[in-house]
């Protein structure tokens, strides 16, 4: 497939990760904020009154604002102008990687220019979102793929014709994730030898950090354990200053953001993966985390949460632990018992790998993806659009 790749945003990570360097596709970004680049919007407009679809388009987005009385809601319409007069001649179809943002710039542009229009959503862009905007993107869109099982049931309630929205894992792409080679685990009891935890994900309040490190407080003393934390984040400062009140930081380090080759490295040294996420109070919440997955790729063994489509990947006591989310006591239970016992780590960390290997392939959703393009007659002409968060 071509592919240009839309971004709404500008890149603000200090350093190239390797992986961005695989990228062949050209990548247009857009207008951030629309005062910076004022003439650029003004030449959208004037290009799109022209345009046929402009009428239906403009009601349809002072619909929403009327609703959604928001800077970002006028910065959307502006970026879908820019977008529509700056694809290609050639452009086929619109695709959407999340719903909320750049559903809606993909939205606007779609009934502008005429352009067929699908997507995917996912978790946070789905559960914050307002039934009536998801009501109506489900309206006008060609079709929609999700993550997990709750996603699927929860947009297809929502959508005029259930049928448009399909489940499609994203899985991982284990030659990314070769099998690995694990030793010294039965060696790890947290009383011979220390156990190494691992943790891997942004600090935001949706994966419940906060809560792992209360339960880490509440284990014995005599318990010997260290725990690693993988990922950037708002709360990072908040959640070292809680480890420090809670007598915990000589064993934790704190690794930041870190390239995908550094985090399969860690994955490999630890002996178990901990995600207590939840549903934070303005409804986000993880779909399915990829780095579950990716550590199931490992063998390692993980205890989670039953959040969301969790449990769709992980089957308690037997490919892994799940508890309630919010339950500090049941995560601090389980935490001890997993690492007292190796021998059942072990178990679970390799039926956690050969359930992941056998149902959450990367090449299978692909597959499923390129048929629904196929369906559509999306690659009667070379290029698609692919409008992004980031």
């Amino acid at each position: 497939m071509k592919l240009l790749i839309v971004s709404l945003r500008h890149p603000t990570d200090s350093k190239r990760h390797p992986i961005h360097a695989e990228i062949k596709s050209p990548v247009l970004y857009l207008p951030e904020y629309l005062h910076q680049e004022p003439w650029r919007v003004l030449k959208g407009l004037i290009a799109a009154i022209r345009q046929p679809g402009f009428g239906r388009a403009f009601k349809s987005w002072w619909r929403d604002l009327m609703r959604d009385f928001t800077t970002n809601r006028i910065r959307r319409f502006g970026q879908a102008l820019v977008l529509a007069r700056e694809l290609p001649a050639e452009t086929s179809g619109l695709y959407t990687h999340f719903i909320h943002t750049p559903g809606s710039v993909g939205r606007y542009c779609s009934l502008i220019t005429g352009l067929d229009w699908v997507g995917s959503a996912h978790a946070k862009d789905i559960w914050t979102l307002s039934d009536w905007e998801l009501s109506e993107k489900l309206a006008d869109i060609g079709w929609l793929v999700t993550c997990t099982h709750a996603n699927r049931d929860y947009l297809a309630q929502l959508s005029p014709d259930p049928k448009r929205v399909e489940l499609v894992y994203h899985g991982i792409d284990f030659n990314r994730f070769p099998a690995p080679e694990r030793t010294d685990e039965l060696d790890r009891d947290g009383v011979a030898r220390e156990v190494r935890l691992i943790s891997v994900g942004r600090a935001v309040d949706k994966k419940g950090y906060d809560l792992l490190l209360a339960a880490l407080a509440r284990l014995p003393s005599h318990l010997k354990w260290s725990f690693t934390h993988i990922g950037g984040g708002p709360l990072l400062a908040q959640l070292k200053a809680q480890a420090t009140a809670l007598g915990l930081s000589e064993r934790i380090v704190w690794m930041g953001a870190l390239a995908q080759a550094q985090v399969l490295e860690h994955y490999r040294r630890s002996d178990l993966f901990v995600l207590p996420c939840r549903i934070s109070e303005d409804g986000d919440r993880d779909g399915l985390p990829n780095v579950l997955m990716e550590a199931q790729s490992q063998a390692l063994c993980c205890l989670a949460t039953n959040v969301s489509g969790i449990p769709e990947l992980i089957i308690d006591g037997e490919s892994g632990v799940l508890v309630e989310q919010n339950d500090i006591s049941a995560l601090s239970r389980e935490l001890e018992r997993l690492v007292r016992d190796p021998l059942q780590r072990q178990q679970m960390g390799q039926a956690g790998y050969e359930r992941v290997r056998s149902q959450f392939s990367f090449e299978h959703g692909i597959d499923l993806l390129i048929e629904k393009f196929e369906e559509r007659d999306l690659f009667r002409q070379p290029a698609l659009a692919s409008p992004e968060s980031t």
